[in-house]
């Protein structure tokens, strides 16, 4: 049967309420074979022809696939209602942020019951002053199915405002600026625009553009409102880098980055000057990145040079920023992550990382003594919140934990108080002292210590009867916090244990952390992974027929890998926009972000490389075998991850595959990006999905 006609089949099935999960028959993919060579291995890929987007062959079969999917997942239909009315119920729908001050206006956003998207507002003096509506995205919205406002920049006047809008969820970003007078857009419509800065002379602006088929962000351009022409500023020629443009906290600088996942580079302009180019502040040098902020003629360095690959904080004068000149603040440690440096006038914050979690650190400019903002709990979150002053005397910062709701506080840096501002309403009768965290760590198969955070109702006993969640993602050096999330009472409350692991390749334990779950390390990342799971069944927690794993993206090749190796280990798995054909991928240079990531997972065009490579690439990986259950979800726009990358795994192993679990491949043909669709709404929809997949399959929810 072809793929249309399947398709057509499904859906009668699902009309006439007929169709039942053991009777439906998943659509095949046809094989169409090509054969690549390389260093000596052939291999046949039967289904490299999915990637011909927009054809009618491949959109059929994604139709058929997406018909089978709703077809099996009819039988939850009231149990994903009855989810997203639960996570409904736990949000305060109408609510208004903590406004923060900038240059004497009060800016702020809220939402309304009912409506997908927040609104953007100010009031001018004081709170008291009457609103003013920035940007209304409901509004933006309206008559489109997909709207992503990725950032807003305020003119320093404060009459103008720039915005990026994305209508497809392909992340490819347009344009505009607004006078906030009127109310109207101008002119504008510039785009693959991916940062944008306004100079001080409140009609200057610098942005940067992104190339048409790469994505890769590698020029900057001066844009005069009312010129016909922009100049093109800066090229980056690298195909390994990407550039953007920032603005500093005191207003007397633009910054323009060039960085690879190894090496970074940065310019400034003064932000009076704007018809001046560019000055260099530190050539490149391959291995070294490096981070400015400025203060009174002064740049401060983060830098990872001389082997401190956890970064260091040095300063430089504006005249001579050249490592002659260095003088260190803060020295390199082992054990402690420089993640970034918040600058104020009086004031900097060292955003550090130990142990895993986030620490924040408090220096005085006039003395230099320091402290750290203490916190209460073993997992959590606490970084910085919306800082725009200056000259501020108080250090807004979130703190959070999978137990505690987002928490917005002030704090004042000479008396160490801090003032709470709002704490997130979570309605729906939660009850934080119902819940428990615990901090466990599993032991690696080559000694490392793997940290493994739980989410649990109080007073569990470790029996071997709990269904666990356990998530992990693994990549970039990016570090996963134990932040809150209401959605997943949702299971917490039907006994299910939410765990995450902190595997190698993340960034929770540093630089090294990171480097030893990469390149020719990668597998630690899953080796990892799997320790976390074993040790979480020997521990009692659970056992593997209870045992459910989730990942997006590189979590997405996270989890696939992990299946691989260890498929009798897992009953259910989730796999979200999944990087999973990762040899054809990283081969094709053509591909947005692949010749950036050749640091990140290595080149196969390289033998040495592609042999670190090819042992855990899910797609090459798959076998006969018995799999798991499995959840694999995408969008056909999704510009991070391309469609077909989970398109052709699941079209594989549904010919490989021994047994007869379900294997469900959710594929949204309409608009939605890497993230899924973009309305807070519609994504509760997407999460009472996967909910409702996973509690059904671990017989948590009897249908």
């Amino acid at each position: 049967m072809r793929p249309s006609n399947l398709a057509a089949v499904l859906v009668a099935l699902l009309l006439a309420g007929c169709a039942t999960t053991s009777s439906l028959t998943p659509p095949v993919a046809p094989r169409h074979p090509q054969v690549r060579e390389l260093h000596g291995d052939k291999f046949v890929d039967d289904y490299f022809w999915l990637r011909q987007k927009g054809t009618p062959e491949v959109e059929s079969y994604l139709k058929a696939e997406r018909a089978y999917a709703d077809a099996f997942m009819k039988p939850t239909a009231a149990l994903r209602e009855r989810l997203y009315r639960e996570m409904v119920s736990r949000i305060q729908e109408t609510d208004v942020d903590v406004p923060f001050r900038m240059k004497g206006a009060w800016y702020y956003s809220r939402t309304e019951k009912g409506k997908q998207y927040p609104v953007h507002c100010r009031k001018k003096g004081t709170l008291e002053a009457p609103e003013e509506i920035l940007l209304d995205l409901n509004q933006l919205a309206q008559g489109k199915e997909f709207l992503s406002v990725p950032m807003q920049a305020v003119s320093p006047g404060g009459g103008l405002l720039a915005y990026l809008t994305d209508e497809t969820g392909f992340r490819q970003y347009t344009l505009r600026i607004r006078d906030l007078g009127t109310g109207r857009d101008g002119a504008e419509a510039i785009p693959r625009v991916t940062s944008v800065a306004w100079f001080n002379d409140d009609k200057t602006l610098l942005y940067t553009v992104e190339d048409e088929t790469s994505k890769r962000s590698y020029q900057a351009y001066r844009h005069t409102l009312g010129s016909a022409k922009d100049e093109l500023v800066y090229e980056e020629k690298d195909e390994h880098f990407d550039l953007s443009v920032g603005r500093t906290r005191d207003d007397r600088m633009l910054l323009l980055e060039s960085t690879s996942h190894t090496t970074s580079e940065e310019s400034w302009l003064d932000a009076d000057q704007p018809a001046d180019s560019p000055k260099l502040i530190l050539g490149r040098e391959a291995g070294h990145e490096y981070y400015v902020d400025h203060r009174e003629g002064v740049f401060y360095i983060r830098s990872n040079d001389a082997g401190c690959r956890n970064f260091r904080l040095v300063t430089a004068p504006v005249s001579d920023p050249s490592k002659a000149s260095w003088k260190e603040l803060v020295g390199c440690r082992e054990d402690v992550m420089l993640e970034d440096v918040d600058m104020f006038r009086d004031f900097y914050v060292l955003l550090e990382r130990e142990g895993g979690f986030p620490q924040l650190r408090v220096v005085s400019q006039a003395s230099g003594e320091s402290h750290r903002v203490e916190f209460p709990e073993k997992a959590y979150y606490a970084g910085p919140d919306t800082n725009r002053e200056w000259d501020a005397r108080l250090y807004r910062l979130n703190y959070q934990s999978p137990i505690t709701p987002p928490s917005v506080y002030d704090y004042d840096v000479t008396t160490r108080q801090r003032t709470l501002l709002k704490q997130q309403p979570v309605l729906g009768g939660y009850d934080p002292a119902r819940y428990e965290v615990e901090l466990v760590w599993a032991p690696a198969k080559d000694g490392a210590q793997v940290p493994v955070w739980l989410l649990h109702q109080k007073g569990l006993v470790r029996d071997g009867t709990h269904p666990v969640l356990l998530y992990g993602y693994g990549a970039y050096g990016v570090p996963e916090d134990a932040a809150f999330s209401s959605n997943v009472f949702s299971l917490v409350d039907r006994g299910v244990i939410f765990a995450s692991a902190f595997v190698r390749g993340g960034g929770e334990l540093g630089k090294k952390w990171h480097d030893q779950g990469r390149m020719e390390n990668k597998m630690n990342s899953f080796t990892d992974f799997i320790a976390a799971a074993e040790h979480l069944v020997g521990q009692g927690y659970t056992t593997k027929d209870r045992l459910a794993i989730y990942g997006g993206s590189a979590g997405g090749l996270l989890v696939a890998a992990s299946t691989n190796l260890r498929p009798d280990l897992f009953k259910v798995v989730l796999a979200a926009v999944p990087f999973v054909d990762v040899i054809n991928s990283m081969y094709d240079e053509s591909l947005p972000l692949t010749v950036g990531e050749f640091e990140e997972w290595g080149n196969p065009k390289i033998p040495e490389q592609y042999r670190t490579m090819i042992p855990y690439s899910p797609y090459e990986n798959l076998a006969a075998r018995a799999y798991p259950t499995m959840l694999v979800e995408s969008s056909y726009n999704d510009s991070q991850v391309m469609y077909w990358e989970p398109a052709k795994y699941v079209a594989k192993l549904r010919t490989l595959k021994t047994n007869q679990n379900p294997l469900v491949f959710n594929i949204k043909m309409e608009p939605a990006g890497h993230g899924g669709k973009s309305g807070r709404y519609d994504r509760l929809k997407e999460r009472a999905y996967t909910w409702a997949f996973l509690l059904w399959q671990l017989g948590v929810e009897k249908l």
